[in-house]
């Protein structure tokens, strides 16, 4: 197409939605959810799929499935048995929000998923791309599920101006996409955008020689894919010091539940206490990190009041080093420290587990990554 317009007529929709479509029926991936029209499934993998890899997820969607086949049975889940299932998936308030809206959808719609626009939107968790993902799919709606992956797709189609990190230019995206989008098949058109800007039309190097809709793109013929979208930077994250005590009692480590709202809410792991970033500092170098963990001393004095100096514990002489965890606007750094619990220990503070039942406890990722630090001293360290 020698020539492109940003407004087509019917003709070329209609051209442009058989192309499209028979490119992603031939090509589409085979996903566990794309095997079902069952709106519950649907919903759940939807979930799983914000902020996360398709590949992540497939392995969560089985367990989770298989635990919560129901929505009756999400809706009478356990905290903590839901947290677990959920555990390494991250933003844990998707999980919360998944029993609240099966809560609402036994109380108000009779335990059937509600297959209206207006009525998915009303449910828990769920805005417009979730609702348009499984009204097209599930329901056979015509509307449009916006993503990053679609706004680059159509930013490109189009050389659509507008910022895709304000909030307010949705509208744009949602008229084109109205404007394209099928009555028959609007779930697989909706698919097919996904598939097309996770897979070929990416963030930095799209592959057009490969892309099925390249003749309708204008920034193709224009030579300017990667001037779009256009996307404002967005704010860098806030660091936050901390440190962390994984201290032993008998082959058992103590354990703290944070409370049940804000971050990582009900969630597990070893004592934390924020620092400032010169205290972190601080402590980073005092206790520095031996060269031959099996030479030092393992154990020091009990007189380190810069480390929970509330608690009677016994610490050894250098820490194990940092650990990191970007949340959406938070970078947590973590500088872990063993000891070994002392006299006159406060009896109500946590609980104590052994490593072995750790599994029945729902660790957020920056715990999962401090036992995995630990396990890699425990190696290093014969005498531990």
């Amino acid at each position: 197409m020698s020539k492109q317009e940003t407004d087509w007529d019917h003709d070329m929709i209609k051209q442009f939605q058989e192309d499209f479509l028979e490119w992603y029926h031939l090509e589409k991936r085979n996903l566990p959810w794309r095997a079902t029209n069952d709106p519950y499934a649907i919903w759940i993998s939807e979930i799983m799929l914000q902020q996360t890899r398709v590949e992540t997820v497939i392995g969560y969607y089985y367990r989770f499935m298989e635990t919560f086949p129901t929505i009756e049975a999400l809706a009478n889940a356990e905290e903590q048995k839901l947290l677990k299932v959920w555990e390494g998936l991250g933003y844990y308030s998707r999980a919360r929000n998944l029993k609240a809206a099966a809560e609402q959808i036994v109380h108000t719609f009779n335990g059937q998923m509600p297959d209206t626009v207006n009525d998915i939107r009303s449910l828990k968790g769920i805005g417009p791309y979730t609702a348009g993902a499984i009204g097209s799919i599930a329901f056979g709606l015509p509307e449009p599920a916006i993503d990053g992956n679609v706004m680059r797709v159509v930013s490109r189609l189009f050389c659509i101006e507008s910022d895709i990190a304000k909030a307010s230019s949705r509208v744009v995206f949602d008229q084109k996409m109205r404007q394209m989008m099928p009555e028959n098949d609007p779930g697989a058109f909706n698919q097919a955008f996904m598939d097309l800007g996770s897979r070929i039309c990416t963030p930095t190097s799209p592959n057009c020689q490969e892309c099925p809709i390249s003749q309708y793109c204008l920034a193709y013929v224009e030579q300017k894919q990667t001037d779009f979208p256009v996307k404002s930077k967005k704010a860098k994250a806030k660091d936050v010091y901390f440190v962390a005590a994984a201290i032993e009692d008998a082959g058992h480590f103590l354990l703290t539940q944070r409370s049940a709202s804000g971050l990582l809410a009900s969630m597990w792991h070893f004592p934390l206490a924020e620092v400032s970033k010169s205290e972190y500092q601080q402590l980073a170098t005092l206790w520095q990190k031996e060269e031959q963990p099996g030479q030092l001393d393992l154990i020091a004095e009990e007189s380190t009041p810069t480390i929970f100096p509330e608690l009677p514990v016994i610490w050894q002489k250098r820490h194990f080093g940092e650990v990191t965890h970007l949340f959406t606007h938070l970078k947590w750094h973590i500088l872990l420290f063993y000891g070994r619990k002392g006299q006159q220990f406060p009896v109500e503070i946590g609980e104590w587990a052994a490593e072995d039942d750790f599994e029945g406890y729902v660790f957020p990722k920056p715990q999962q990554k401090m036992v995995a630090q630990l396990k890699k001293y425990q190696k290093l360290d014969k005498d531990f």
